[in-house]
């Protein structure tokens, strides 16, 4: 049964809100993504986020630009926690997107990552559901050490060739 749910309005949201998939499958964290526009088609979003609990979503991430209404939709819908990933726009940069997403009414709060922070939406829901569960605390212990190993590899080849040598892997 999913854990997550994945929601995006638009098909351009996927190059984004695929690293969050990318990081829930590492983790072994199972999930399920639709596109869904709140504006749409909102009869069929009004559906999937009132039945998300009982198809067995502990946590939503819901991608949004523009009005980025989507992540507050879920959350005024969905009792469970919400993490909004607010999409890079040509008109605003993306704070448009960031800025509809935080300001959430009291009693709806949306958890907001970066804008384009699919990853680190991913890497949020992890971590909610690693606060009961033992063994996903101790996967996401050994992912910070190996990221800590990656920098300390970094910075181990600057100090042998100087910055004027070193290349990025």
């Amino acid at each position: 049964m999913a854990k997550v749910g994945i929601i995006m309005g638009s098909d351009s949201d996927m190059a984004v809100m695929s690293k969050a998939a990318e990081v829930l499958e590492e983790f072994g964290v199972d999930y399920e993504m639709h596109i869904i526009s709140a504006h749409r088609e909102p009869d069929v979003f009004f559906e999937w986020a009132k039945n998300a609990e009982e198809k067995g979503i502990d946590v939503i991430i819901a991608g949004a630009g523009m009005a980025a209404h989507l992540p507050g939709m879920c959350a005024a819908l969905f009792p469970l926690p919400v993490i909004g990933v607010p999409m890079h726009t040509r008109s605003l940069g993306g704070k448009d997107s960031l800025y509809s997403i935080l300001q959430m009414p009291s009693g709806i709060p949306v958890a907001t990552v970066a804008i384009d922070g699919g990853k680190n939406a991913g890497l949020l829901a992890v971590r909610m559901f690693a606060i009961s569960d033992p063994a996903l605390k101790e996967k996401l212990k050994r992912y910070r050490e190996k990221m800590s190993g990656e920098v300390q590899k970094k910075d181990g080849k600057l100090q042998e060739t100087g910055w004027k040598e070193y290349e990025k892997e």
